[in-house]
Formats: C-alpha cells, sequence, structure tokens
C-alpha cells in the first residue's frame, strides 16, 4: 500500500491501495484546494535528483531544515538542540535518506511536534526513519489527524517536551494552535518558535494574527488579545516563524504592539483612515 500526501498542503494520509477522495485539511476554509482539483504524490514520486533538502544553523543549537523545490506549503522545519534530547518542530512534507543521517548526527531527536495541522507534514515518516519517535498532537487538533500511528501522543495545555523547551496551547488559528519556548535561544534571552500561530511580518519588528492567512480571514479581537496574553509570561526577545521569518530582537514588545494595533483595527477604531 502506499502513503499517500497531498500535494497541496503535503500532509501525509493512510497506506491505502488508493488516494483518498479529499484533503479535508485543504477543504477547510482556512486552506484551499486548487482550481483542477486534488491531487495526491507520494514520496518515491517526490524523490528526484532536482530535489534537495538542507540543513542548516540558524543559531547556535536551532537547525533550519528546508526542501527544494518546496514541497506543499513549504514550510522550514526547526529543531531544537538540548542535552537532554531534540525536538522537531513543524515537519516538513518530504524527507531523505541523507537528511535523516544528519538530524540523527544533531543527536536524538525525541520529540516531533507541529504549530498547527497545515504544518503536520509527513511526521509519522519522519518518526519512523528517527526510530519510533514520539509524534505529539494537539488533542483539540485530533480531528485532523489524517494517518494515526501507535507513535502518535496526544498533550494538550502546556507539556514540558525536554527539559528547557515547552510546547503551549494558545489556539487562534486553530483550537490547538502552539508555540513552543526555548529559554535558552536568542543567546539565553529566550525564543519563541511560533508556526504561524503568531506570524512574524516581513518587516521583522511586528507580527500578524490570523484564522486563514491565504483566505485573508481574520481573528477577532478579542481572540488575539488572549493569544497576546497567553505568550505574556513567558521569556522570549527572538520569535520565528515558520517560513524562515523572524523578529530577531524585541520579540515580546512586538507582540504586545501588533496585538494592539490588530485589536484597534477589527475593532474600527482607525475607520475613519479608511
Amino acid at each position: 500500500m502506499t502513503v499517500w500526501i497531498c500535494r497541496t498542503c503535503a500532509v501525509e494520509h493512510p497506506d491505502t491501495d488508493h488516494p483518498p477522495q479529499v484533503c479535508e485539511i485543504c477543504a477547510d476554509e482556512r486552506q484551499w484546494v486548487p482550481a483542477a482539483g486534488q491531487r495526491w504524490t507520494t514520496l518515491e514520486e517526490l524523490h528526484t535528483p532536482e530535489r534537495k533538502m538542507a540543513v542548516e544553523e540558524v543559531e547556535p543549537d536551532l537547525f533550519g531544515i528546508t526542501v527544494d523545490p518546496e514541497v506543499g506549503i513549504g514550510q522550514r522545519a526547526l529543531l531544537v538542540r538540548t542535552r537532554a534530547g531534540n525536538l522537531l518542530w513543524d515537519p516538513t512534507g518530504y524527507l531523505d535518506d541523507d537528511t535523516v543521517r544528519r538530524v540523527r548526527d544533531l543527536g536524538p531527536v525525541v520529540a516531533i511536534a507541529a504549530s498547527h495541522p497545515h504544518m503536520f507534514g509527513v511526521q509519522v515518516e519522519w518518526s519512523r526513519a528517527l526510530g519510533g519517535v514520539p509524534v505529539l498532537v494537539n488533542e483539540a487538533d485530533a480531528r485532523w489527524l489524517a494517518r494515526p500511528d501507535a507513535a502518535v501522543r496526544s498533550w494538550s495545555g502546556t507539556l514540558e517536551v525536554v527539559p528547557g523547551v515547552t510546547v503551549h496551547q494558545i489556539g487562534g488559528h486553530f483550537p490547538g494552535s502552539a508555540v513552543a519556548h526555548w529559554p535558552a535561544g536568542s543567546g539565553g534571552a529566550g525564543a519563541l518558535l511560533a508556526g504561524d500561530t503568531i506570524s512574524p511580518n516581513p518587516d521583522r519588528v511586528t507580527v500578524s494574527f490570523m484564522r486563514s492567512y491565504p483566505n485573508r480571514i481574520p481573528l477577532s479581537g478579542a481572540v488575539v488579545e488572549r493569544l497576546a496574553r497567553a505568550v505574556e509570561p513567558l521569556a522570549f526577545d527572538r520569535l520565528y516563524g515558520n517560513f524562515a521569518g523572524v523578529v530577531p530582537a524585541g520579540a515580546k514588545a512586538a507582540v504586545r504592539y501588533s496585538a494592539a494595533r490588530h485589536i484597534a483595527w477589527v475593532n474600527g477604531e482607525h475607520d475613519d483612515e479608511t
């Protein structure tokens, strides 16, 4: 049987003789199905001489994993390295043997987690390639898990993945949307791996909060206030998104400012400017 991968989002689906009729993640209003209809691929089909993966140091003990040409949404996975083991965050929708070897060389991966279902990628394939590593799926988003596996572990609220790395469910984009807090990041000032739960903007000094990024559906002011309050107790100066975007410094202040700006606009405080 074949592990089917949605060409649009690169989320893996069950081992079956025939592909599913639909990718539920892409059929949801937060994502999209191509005009030509649902399309599927496999790891075997994606494995071509032209497709390369890179593992590059982002900062000490943080590594980015990318695929070129990109697959699906095209996220950059992040690998946090600690003495107690590593976390693979927002896993890619493709992998190859050489990249698995390089990831292993950086130390044992003890957990795989995604900020939200769009970032599930081929998380079960990553788990199997790394020796059955636990795949953490938030209970609130369990319905979006297209490929169940014995490696999947449910969680909710706050979970310390390894000493010094904690995942926090804050919701917003999805009910189970999460961030990973790494206090040792940014030279000890703390880093937040936020996926697009809280998304760094191209200006590198502000962030965005959305229900859907491709379909431009905003979150309410009340929800954005809740997200900003949820990360306020965490110590962080840098914030990483899932497409190589970053707020390199002053990230906590950027979240506060951006939340206030978002709330003011959706509440109509700037309607006279439109």
